[in-house]
């Protein structure tokens, strides 16, 4: 909640979850009854990040406040607030049907084709790292490897490394302890290393949140003011540095490819639109001003560029599946006329998929799916009608937005699975276009049924992530499908906790929480109910959308590294943000890169000082070695992950002190 209404943007957490909780269970591991092994820790995370993403599934941070933001022009009786109660009502709508649109999904695109899901697969892996187990997403085997128990996981990397030409049993039970001791130590001492990188950076993440209420300053660095001894004034700009270490954590987690397209758009935005609309005439108002200023002017610009990367994005995973659709009958065809030289017919590899599933036990029922899925949208229909009444969305156009959910949330889970984005920004326009054709002029009903299409495609892309993560462990699908809904369930009430508190004690939209996504929707809203368009900004929209079209069809077609092609949704993010957002991130970005790069390296090179990347300072290197030997790549990652749990922790602090009137500079 705290991220997403600062800046719209909320992640899955899955790797952090899967980190703390195996961090907050392992002291207690002799005190469980069943010992908390990968399995557990795969259903932990997926109650977590069902919990930690209903701000954005249920548009606390987008929706919900573009409600709040309407006028009389938008709405005859103004802008709708929700209480609480209505609140609670609204999640529970809109928390369950997109749970049950990934249920029918999972056999098709994770057993049979089995996409990539990529931070699924990272989850995995993590989880495996944590556990001791080999990395799921190396192929053990054609069929399924069934995982019993914890306990017998304990020890599996060690039996793959144990010599077989012992010939005496008792030296080799002997060899074996000698070599299980060996390995526990080692990874007691890793796990050492990790711990101290986790309680190190949540405490500096802290430290500096607790810091930044009582000396707002540093929250806001004038640091391009500085650098121009203050004869250019680019803090009027929005270019100052907000140097908050969760941020820098995050662009850790998004990558530096996405943190570098996030960089072009803030100087495109920022750097040359704005400046450009302002004095040009085209936004004469305030600069930070949503409806008058350059801020709103360049605001339909990544608008402009999120829908047109999410249209083609789902026009070609439309394509691409309809080509493997269309490969898939022909083979079937061909393996019925004529058996293969070993005699699998088409029905013998269909059985083959089924051995790698789950068992039939494990899986969730075809009664439990379409039974849920009638409820969830009767529930849906019954509870948006209960809070907005029947003038405003009418019941055959709630069912309309369900269908429209199921329908996107179908390629949205494509996307996800092969280019690990899920489009649920441009999904929530595309629903709004629709709708605007169903109830012209209506844009409450516009935002609402946004909402409801984007609430589906988030709830099934999450438990498809999750899911990828549960089938390279072996854990239960029906497990995770039950962390799921009651995730979701509890978080309807801890987000709208949230919300009410933020929004009791903060302004919002105000300068703490300014809340672009709500505008992004309010404007989106207005656009497609006939509402004109900022002088001149029509062909900047043109010119844009169809550069990011056409490189979003290079990046899927070119045969050459996709990763150097600017990405669309995170360029239009650095746009419609201020470049405070984007400069801290861009700095995670970097320490991700370099560290993955100095762990790469050869202590030969590093010390040699070799030339490029390698050139890491030897005190660097005195003070990271043992965490590089310990802990590797995963190091970088829990010092995010620590960056991020401090400042979202302590932000709670900092608001009961701003509650109770607490005095700071």
């Amino acid at each position: 909640m705290y991220f997403g209404l600062q800046t719209g943007w909320i992640s899955m957490m899955s790797l952090q979850s899967s980190l703390l909780g195996f961090a907050l269970f392992k002291p207690f591991q002799s005190m469980l009854r069943t010992k908390f092994g990968p399995i557990e820790n795969v259903v932990l995370q997926s109650t977590a990040v069902a919990t930690g993403t209903m701000p954005l599934a249920a548009g606390f941070v987008g929706v919900l406040p573009a409600l709040e933001l309407m006028n009389k022009n938008d709405n005859e009786s103004g802008p709708i607030i929700l209480t609480a109660k209505q609140l609670v009502l609204w999640s529970l709508g809109v928390a369950f049907f997109g749970v049950f649109f990934a249920v029918p999904l999972r056999k098709q695109t994770i057993v049979r084709e089995k996409l990539r899901f990529p931070s699924g697969t990272a989850t995995a892996q993590m989880i495996s790292l944590l556990h001791q187990i080999p990395d799921p997403s190396v192929k053990q085997g054609r069929r399924r490897r069934r995982i019993q128990s914890p306990e017998q996981t304990e020890h599996q990397p060690l039996l793959h490394s144990f010599p077989s030409y012992h010939s005496s049993a008792a030296y080799s039970r002997q060899d074996l302890s000698a070599q299980i001791s060996t390995v526990d130590h080692a990874f007691e001492e890793s796990w050492t290393y990790k711990l101290r990188a986790l309680i190190g950076s949540f405490s500096l993440s802290s430290a500096y949140t607790l810091l930044s209420y009582f000396f707002p300053i540093i929250t806001a660095l004038p640091v391009f003011n500085w650098l121009t001894f203050n004869m250019i004034n680019l803090r009027a700009w929005e270019w100052y540095f907000t140097p908050s270490l969760s941020y820098v954590g995050q662009g850790v987690i998004m990558g530096l490819p996405t943190t570098l397209s996030m960089l072009l758009g803030c100087v495109v935005g920022w750097g040359i639109l704005s400046p450009m609309a302002y004095y040009a005439g085209w936004a004469p108002g305030p600069i930070d001003d949503w409806k008058t200023g350059s801020k709103g002017w360049i605001l339909w610009v990544s608008l402009g560029v999120m829908i047109s990367e999410s249209v083609v994005s789902l026009g070609m995973v439309m394509m691409r599946s309809l080509v493997k659709l269309y490969h898939s009958t022909q083979n079937v065809k061909r393996w019925n006329s004529q058996e293969s030289d070993t005699g699998e017919t088409a029905v013998a590899a269909v059985e083959d998929d089924d051995d790698d599933d789950a068992p039939a036990e494990q899986r969730v029922s075809r009664t439990t799916t379409v039974v849920g899925l009638v409820l969830s949208t009767l529930l849906c229909v019954y509870l948006v009608r209960y809070i907005f009444g029947p003038t405003i969305l009418s019941v055959q156009m709630t069912l309309l937005a369900v269908a429209v959910a199921l329908l996107l949330s179908v390629l949205g889970v494509r996307a996800l699975g092969e280019t690990d984005l899920n489009p649920v920004s441009g999904i929530g326009k595309i629903s709004q276009v629709i709708f605007a054709a169903m109830i012209p002029g209506g844009i409450a009903a516009n935002l609402i049924a946004g909402g409801i299409a984007e609430a589906g495609a988030q709830q099934a892309g999450d438990l498809m992530q999750d899911l990828k993560t549960g089938h390279l462990l072996h854990a239960s699908p029906k497990a995770q499908f039950y962390g799921q809904l009651i995730g979701s369930c509890v978080s309807a009430f801890i987000a709208t906790f949230a919300y009410i508190l933020y929004r009791t004690i903060y302004s919002i939209p105000g300068p703490e929480f300014p809340v672009p996504t709500a505008q992004v929707w309010l404007d989106m809203s207005r656009l497609v109910n006939g509402h004109p368009l900022p002088p001149h900004v029509a062909e900047f929209i043109f010119l844009f959308s169809m550069v990011f079209a056409v490189l979003v069809v290079l990046k899927e077609t070119s045969a050459t590294k996709s990763r150097y092609i600017p990405q669309g949704i995170a360029f239009a993010i650095g746009i419609y943000n201020p470049p405070s957002f984007t400069l801290a991130r861009v700095i995670g970005g970097i320490l991700g890169y370099y560290w993955t790069k100095y762990c790469d390296a050869d202590d030969s090179e590093i010390c040699e000082q070799k030339k490029g990347w390698s050139r890491v300072p030897l005190f660097l290197h005195h003070v990271f070695k043992d965490y590089r030997h310990h802990v590797g790549n995963v190091f970088i990652i829990i010092v995010a992950s620590g960056f991020v749990l401090g400042e979202g922790t302590f932000a709670i602090v900092n608001m009961i002190m701003r509650a109770y009137d607490i005095p700071h500079f």
